[in-house]
């Protein structure tokens, strides 16, 4: 397992700069997330694996201030612009995650499982640390659709960028991995977005 490579940030096409741009990459980043948000209910701790640069995080934070979140990524670099942002987040591995079992209400894992080596081995250590009936909101990508989407809307750089997918997951793929896993699935939705 080689964490280092993923500690090298990519600015050229950091999450931050692309939100702040606005345009569709926002909106559907918005909206991609109060879908994800609108299956948070009695979830009183949270945690958000692979939180990147924090921007989910953020909004996690302002949109259920109640709630006891905290966030953890691989990359160095993503980590320390976290914390120029204030966000309650350390520097940590999926493949290691230094809690107590059972210790989270929900685990928010978005757009992580597909630069993953060894997923089934993160799975295995989210169902560690989640509780009893917790929540795993999991959100991959079609990078199909993705590519396409970003053509059309004449963001090429993005369309034919590296992202460093290790994986194409489909959902039937996705269910079945969840099942060996000792994952109950409760909804399996796919998040069309319309211009």
């Amino acid at each position: 397992m080689n964490i280092t490579q993923c500690d090298l940030p990519y600015p050229d096409l950091s999450q931050r700069a692309q939100y702040s741009k606005g345009g569709i990459s926002r909106k559907y980043w918005d909206y991609r997330d109060e879908r994800i948000f609108s299956y948070i209910k009695n979830e009183r701790k949270i945690l958000d694996i692979g939180c990147g640069e924090g921007i989910t995080l953020q909004k996690l934070l302002y949109r259920f201030p109640e709630k006891d979140i905290s966030g953890i990524d691989v990359s160095r670099g993503n980590v320390e612009i976290c914390k120029k942002y204030e966000l309650p987040v350390k520097k940590g591995s999926v493949y290691n995650l230094e809690f107590d079992d059972k210790s989270f209400d929900c685990c928010i894992f978005m757009e992580v499982i597909e630069h993953l080596e060894y997923p089934l081995k993160a799975l295995k250590e989210i169902h560690r640390v989640l509780r009893n009936k917790g929540l795993l909101l999991l959100l991959f990508p079609n990078d199909f659709i993705f590519k396409l989407a970003r053509i059309f809307t004449f963001k090429f750089k993005e369309a034919f960028y590296n992202y460093k997918h290790l994986k194409q997951w489909t959902p039937r793929e996705i269910r079945k991995v969840l099942k060996e896993n000792r994952f109950d699935i409760l909804q399996q939705k796919s998040i069309s977005f319309h211009l």
